[in-house]
């Protein structure tokens, strides 16, 4: 009677087997025909689906630059007006160097422009009094 069982046990594996291999590959074909008839539909959500998520990514990008665009200007801003403080500074100590030695300044020399011409215009004056002597 053992035999019997062991027998009967190995006669239904094989067709036990079978019946699997058989379910699994009409299962692959099921899988495949509903691939090819969905499949043009499964593409385009695809394609939605990755347009919206390029639009999302390029919005982030573009508020990135946005903000990379701002703290660069602001921060051109602070060096700029930086800059302008150091010149100042420095003109301010040349200035103060300069009329420690004697060197005149441009206020100096505007002056004594002013005052050479001045005085020029009164010389041609006596040049002229000189050779238009009034009778």
């Amino acid at each position: 009677m053992v035999k019997k069982v062991k027998g009967n046990a190995d006669s239904q594996l094989p067709q036990s087997v079978r019946e699997s291999a058989h379910l699994i590959w009409l299962a692959g074909l099921g899988a495949f025909a509903k691939v090819s008839a969905e499949g043009g539909k499964l593409f385009e959500s695809l394609v939605k689906e990755g347009e919206k998520v390029e639009e999302r990514t390029r919005e982030t990008a573009v508020g990135a630059l946005e903000a990379a665009k701002e703290q660069t200007e602001e921060t051109r801003g602070r060096v700029i007006e930086t800059w302008d403080k150091v010149e100042q500074i420095f003109e301010d100590r040349l200035t103060r160097v300069l009329g420690q030695l004697g060197v005149p300044s441009r206020e100096d020399l505007r002056e004594l422009t002013q005052r050479i011409d001045a005085l020029q215009a009164h010389l041609d004056d006596l040049g002229r009094a000189q050779k238009n002597p009034r009778s």
